[in-house]
């Protein structure tokens, strides 16, 4: 895959899911539009959660371990060249290393992802 065809394919998902990485929580316009986003792409859970582990984390995880202020210099066209970077290099062994290490680039926010599912579920009338 090229990359003009990750950014068409991948651009907007990126960008609405970026806010999971801020040093502050998530405001609610930032749930929302995540919630559509991902409504609109069709996007099942499970590719959510893979998209969230291997494509947005090992990038993003970076920032959020940096000193605080780098998100305000973080602009989008930067994070899309890095996220189009890592994930042109998402083949083999890269993959797999990912994998097994996204336990720990996600851990620290899984609960805004965790929060994130439970809206996509509720928004596709997925709840008990």
């Amino acid at each position: 895959m090229d990359a003009q065809t990750l950014v068409d394919e991948r651009g907007e998902l990126w960008l609405a899911l970026a806010p999971l990485w801020l040093e502050r929580e998530p405001r609610e316009a930032d749930y929302a539009r995540m919630v559509e986003v991902i409504t609109r792409h069709d996007i099942s859970l499970t590719e959510l959660e893979w998209i969230f582990r291997l494509e947005l984390a090992p990038v993003l995880s970076r920032s959020q371990m940096s000193v605080a202020g780098e998100w305000r210099k973080f602009d989008d066209l930067q994070l899309m060249r890095r996220l189009v970077a890592h994930n042109l290099r998402l083949k083999g062994w890269r993959r797999k290393t990912w994998a097994l290490f996204s336990g720990l680039t996600t851990m620290m926010t899984r609960h805004r992802f965790n929060e994130l599912i439970e809206r996509v579920a509720v928004a596709r009338g997925e709840t008990d």
